[in-house]
């Protein structure tokens, strides 16, 4: 089996160990670019699950990444290794739903609402526009329905999956007129409990964020999160108990 796992800096295990986003912020790693810095993935929640799986694990997680960076990313891998597909299975882990990736003469930049992103100065006037401009409602729906037929998608090439929300929920789709919510058949942790995020459980169980200013989690936190997960995959049939080592 392969654990393929993308997301945001959550997923990437940033802060696990050492406060470092991407491995280019750290001398020792600056030609491994935005990947996550090795040090902090090897402790994260997804190298735990490849562990308790006895598997190999794939993370193209990044740092600040969104939503449509993890789907195009994961597709483009999906497209790249066919013959792996039956023996993969992915978990993923959504970020904030008001990001997006601008290309920009070839090179993909991930914004958010922060105001504080880097962007060239070409782009700048876009980037003031776009925080002016955010929808949040629309950025929820969007993001639901986009989420949704990624579902769909790997469904119909036959991926055994799990999202999860990192902090962001689709709880408001609750009190909005249309009925929003779907049937993800187990394959989605909590898609509209504002409880059951990332975030959410880790803090109700005792885990404190890594500084004031951070939302991510250490290594212990990781280990947990590593093991609920496993849990619920078990308690839904979408691993086998078989499929857990026992090494």
């Amino acid at each position: 089996m392969i654990l393929y796992v993308n997301g945001d800096s959550h997923a990437a295990g940033t802060d696990a160990l050492f406060s470092y986003g991407w491995a280019e912020d750290d001398s020792k790693f600056q030609d491994k670019g935005k990947n996550p810095h090795p040090y902090n993935e090897k402790v994260s929640f997804g190298a735990v699950l490849s562990e308790l799986l006895g598997c190999q694990r794939i993370n193209q997680s990044q740092a600040g990444g969104s939503n449509p960076r993890i789907i195009r990313v994961i597709k483009q891998w999906i497209e790249s290794n066919p013959k792996l597909l039956k023996d993969t299975l992915m978990l993923i882990q959504w970020s904030t739903w008001e990001r997006e990736e601008w290309l920009h003469n070839g090179e993909w930049y991930q914004v958010n609402a922060s105001g504080i992103d880097h962007v060239p100065a070409e782009l700048e006037q876009r980037y003031r526009q776009y925080i002016m401009d955010i929808d949040y409602d629309a950025c929820t729906r969007n993001s639901h329905d986009n989420i949704w037929q990624f579902h769909q998608y790997l469904n119909q090439k036959g991926i055994r999956h799990l999202f999860f929300n990192g902090n962001s929920t689709f709880s408001d789709l609750k009190d909005f007129s249309s009925p929003d919510c779907r049937d993800w058949n187990n394959c989605y942790l909590g898609p509209y409990d504002r409880e059951l995020s990332y975030n959410s459980v880790l803090l109700t169980n005792g885990f404190a964020h890594v500084n004031a200013k951070s939302g991510h989690f250490d290594k212990i936190a990781h280990c947990f999160w590593a093991n609920y997960v496993l849990q619920y995959m078990l308690n839904n049939q979408i691993v086998s108990a078989n499929e857990i080592s026992t090494d």
